[in-house]
């Protein structure tokens, strides 16, 4: 069943719309041609939940494969400047600065902590290169440590924050994340 909509992105019960979907809904790329061009920042995160072992590996000697924290790092930002080719209705961006930091929390969780920061000066955010900065670390992550944690789990993957543009500032709360 098909919702109609209005100028306004409104259904006809007042709610707002998804903005990649026309009324008829098909999808569509969204026309950002007449928004402000405003900096941008966005930071996200993932979490690969290994063990206590595989933790102690990458906070040590390394694994087998190399250094995997590096390598992570570098693939979360080749990611993030990839991510129009990734997810298709979104828009090309002038990614100015990537940040992809891994954090090791051993012995406590036997987990790691990818966190990342993604800025821009443009016409639309920049969450979706930060979400995909992290998705990918994390992949690479689990990549490097399968051969000593073939059950290494990624959760937790989220939008930390955002700055910029129409709607502003917004965070979660500390109690939302991790």
């Amino acid at each position: 069943m098909n919702e109609h909509f209005d100028e306004a992105g409104e259904n006809e019960a007042g709610a707002p719309r998804l903005t990649h979907v026309r009324g008829d809904g098909s999808a569509h790329m969204v026309d950002v041609s007449g928004k402000e061009i405003t900096a941008r920042v966005a930071r996200a995160q993932a979490v690969v939940k290994t063990t206590v072992e595989v933790t102690s590996l990458l906070a040590g000697d390394g694994l087998p494969k190399g250094d995997a924290l590096a390598t992570a790092r570098i693939a979360g930002i080749m990611a993030a400047k990839k991510t129009p080719e990734l997810v298709p209705l979104c828009h090309p961006l002038p990614v100015a600065k990537v940040t992809v930091d891994l954090e090791v929390d051993v012995p406590a969780r036997g987990s790691v902590l990818i966190t990342t920061e993604v800025k821009t000066t443009s016409r639309t955010g920049v969450e979706i290169e930060a979400l995909t900065a992290a998705a990918v670390a994390a992949l690479t992550l689990y990549d490097m440590i399968k051969a000593v944690d073939k059950g290494a789990v990624i959760t937790d993957q989220m939008v930390l924050s955002k700055t910029g543009g129409k709607s502003g500032e917004w965070a979660r709360t500390e109690t939302e994340t991790r």
